[in-house]
């Protein structure tokens, strides 16, 4: 919510045209950054743990320097990768000449992103207060420098250094409490650590690094290339207004992130000792509280967005109303989604989500390409509920499949 209030600041300051400029440079930059990261963070927490259990002190200290140096590595590519797209192939990938120069400074953000071995040495050592409290913290300077700007009238070169500077005094700040809190435990001179046989000492490692950047990949083909495609096929006005309808309608999205966090580990631990019937029952009630609570969040969304958009980016975006609405329905079903993701996670049927992955991602870029010329942003919106419904029916349907074949004589739970 305080990033919203900062993004609002900047809409209100730099007007639509400005604005869908800005947001086509962060959203190019964020999409190279996630197709090229190899979010390090996942193997890192999977083996770090063990290696903690095992009171492996080496192979720990070998493990973060492993996910440091391939941070380091994915931040450098990620930058060479984003300048040679924009010197050489800028119309392609939906940057018009006149956005060039400002999604070069954007990008300079790039090499400096180094976010994951540090969120993993947080939420390893249990530094979640202090993961938040930064976060938090960076948020609300970057809302009091968009405050400033926006008082003295700064307008659109300005406002990308302030976005981009940001990020990267969050990353260093990130990088540094991480070798503060590795310090603290104990674990000294992580840099200086050999990596030689590292792969030997923890088997799988490559494999689950790799594994988790396709999906990523996948995934972010559609959620973060979706503002580009609209400056793409529409222009950067119409960019700008999907984007900030994207970042209203999207907050609740973070509400499926704490539900996976919660019901996934009960889900595995149920379906471990043959519970079918509580299986069935948490995922059938989470379903319909989060169905509920996102038809609160449509009505409440419908009556309020216009003056919303109002009085926070100004009167020029009160176009991106439709925008936040049908972002809204695309995100509800989405929610409901992410429980039969973590169903099916739990069943170990990770093969029937990546083909759910594959197949609602091609009906996302094919419905995108085929509306957004002819309706604009509304299209990049449809286009999602298009993926969304895919994804669920290609889930729901492997998910009553193998509750059917595992229901009856196995259940333990005495629920059936």
């Amino acid at each position: 919510m305080v990033g919203l209030v900062a993004f609002a600041l900047t809409a209100r300051a730099l007007g639509p045209a400005d604005y869908g400029i800005l947001a086509l440079c962060f959203a190019f930059s964020r999409a190279i950054e996630r197709l090229v990261s190899f979010q390090s963070w996942q193997p890192l927490i999977k083996f770090g743990a063990q290696a903690m259990e095992d009171q492996r002190t080496e192979d720990l200290r070998r493990l973060l320097k492993f996910g440091f140096v391939l941070d380091v590595g994915a931040a450098l590519v990620s930058w060479i990768v984003a300048v040679g797209l924009i010197l050489f192939a800028s119309p392609l990938v939906g940057i018009r000449p006149e956005v060039q120069t400002f999604a070069l400074i954007y990008c300079s953000a790039l090499p400096f992103q180094i976010a994951g071995m540090p969120t993993a040495v947080l939420r390893l050592f249990g530094g979640f207060s202090t993961l938040a409290y930064s976060q938090v913290l960076g948020s609300f300077v970057r809302v009091l420098l968009c405050g400033i700007g926006l008082l003295a009238g700064w307008g659109l070169r300005e406002f990308t250094f302030i976005w981009m500077g940001m990020q990267i005094i969050s990353s260093m700040s990130m990088t540094g409490l991480a070798f503060l809190e590795t310090r603290r435990r104990g674990y000294q001179n992580i840099l200086t650590a050999p990596l030689t046989g590292i792969t030997q000492s923890v088997p799988g490692l490559w494999r689950f690094a790799l594994s988790a950047n396709i999906s990523l990949t996948i995934r972010s083909s559609a959620n973060e290339l979706d503002t580009l495609l609209v400056g793409y096929l529409a222009d950067p006005t119409a960019a700008g207004l999907y984007h900030i309808a994207k970042r209203i309608g999207r907050m609740a999205q973070q509400a499926g992130v704490q539900v996976q966090t919660v019901v996934y580990p009960e889900l595995s631990r149920l379906w471990a000792t043959h519970s079918v019937s509580a299986f069935r029952r948490i995922v059938r009630q989470t379903q319909w509280l989060l169905l509920a609570a996102g038809i609160c969040l449509i009505a409440v969304v419908s009556l309020t967005i216009k003056p919303l958009l109002l009085w926070t980016a100004g009167a020029q975006f009160i176009g991106a109303a439709p925008l936040v609405v049908v972002q809204a329905i695309a995100v509800v079903m989405v929610l409901n989604g992410s429980v039969l993701r973590s169903a099916l996670l739990a069943m170990g049927r990770e093969n029937a989500v990546l083909r759910s992955v594959l197949f609602s991602t091609l009906a996302f870029h094919l419905t995108a390409f085929a509306l957004i010329p002819v309706i604009g942003p509304m299209g990049a919106n449809i286009a999602h509920i298009t993926m969304a419904s895919l994804w669920m029916l290609a889930m729901l349907l492997p998910y009553r499949a193998h509750i059917a074949d595992n229901a009856g004589a196995n259940d333990t739970s005495g629920l059936g």
